[in-house]
């Protein structure tokens, strides 16, 4: 497995920037994160510790399971080949009578095991090569909708609100002032992925990565997406001041 980033956080990282709205109390987390290959455990549980998660990594099916017996954790982390078996073994016999919200992480050649992974429960999957910081951003996403699913938590747990723009993705809805704006699926999805990362720029490769999309939304279609977008939450779409276009780079959603 290949990182597009290989190194540490260091301390002067400030990865709330990027990651948006804070809703989750990451200290009562715990993320299981199972791959054979040391310095990509130590370096996804690195980043998730400074985000004030608590991790434990291990590199087998067996020592997988073993302690999901002794601990059960809130996330798993899954990598789908393993010295001794296969992450499917260990979301399909590790999560039995409890749900444990997990992402799979797999390569572009194993799409059926990624169909085989969302069919079995896994709510996400992360294709190799990835950055740490997706995996964060994917971790807090993932975690929003389990705390929304099980009704747990406060009402507006899963409301996020950037200046007049409200996003609700446990109620899938969006609202601008206070009304309700109609979005399609995937425009949905695409501002989904935007309000998680808000303040920061994402590529268009990094856009359609994030969204985790059905098939429904390509690159050549993305910038219909968002002109839609802006011509349902912008004031003035000829001058958008929510989703903005980075020229040479990609889109961002300003917090201000």
């Amino acid at each position: 497995m290949r990182f597009t980033r290989y190194s540490k956080p260091d301390g002067s990282q400030k990865m709330n920037a990027m990651l948006g709205p804070e809703k989750i109390d990451a200290m009562t987390k715990r993320i299981l994160i199972v791959d054979d290959e040391p310095q990509i455990g130590e370096v996804v549980s690195a980043y998730l510790r400074q985000e004030s998660f608590d991790t434990v990594v291990k590199g087998t099916v067996a020592s997988a399971l073993s302690e999901i017996e002794e601990q059960p954790p809130d996330l798993m982390l899954l990598d789908i080949t393993l010295p001794d078996g296969s992450g499917l073994d260990i979301l399909r016999r590790g999560a039995e009578g409890r749900r444990i919200p997990t992402i799979m992480l797999t390569a572009r050649s194993e799409e059926i095991d990624r169909i085989i992974g969302l069919e079995l429960g896994a709510d996400d999957y992360i294709v190799k090569p990835f950055s740490p910081r997706e995996v964060v951003a994917r971790v807090r996403a993932v975690l929003r909708r389990a705390v929304g699913a099980s009704g747990d938590g406060e009402e507006d747990q899963n409301l996020v609100r950037i200046r007049d723009l409200e996003i609700d993705e446990g109620a899938h809805e969006v609202r601008m002032g206070g009304l309700p704006v109609a979005v399609t699926p995937a425009e949905f999805r695409i501002l989904s992925v935007l309000v998680q990362n808000a303040g920061q720029v994402l590529t268009r490769s990094q856009l359609l990565d994030l969204v985790h999309d059905d098939g429904s939304i390509f690159e050549r279609t993305l910038d219909r997406h968002i002109n839609n977008l802006r011509r349902k939450i912008e004031p003035r779409p000829e001058d958008p001041s929510y989703i903005v276009t980075v020229y040479g780079v990609g889109y961002k959603l300003r917090k201000e």
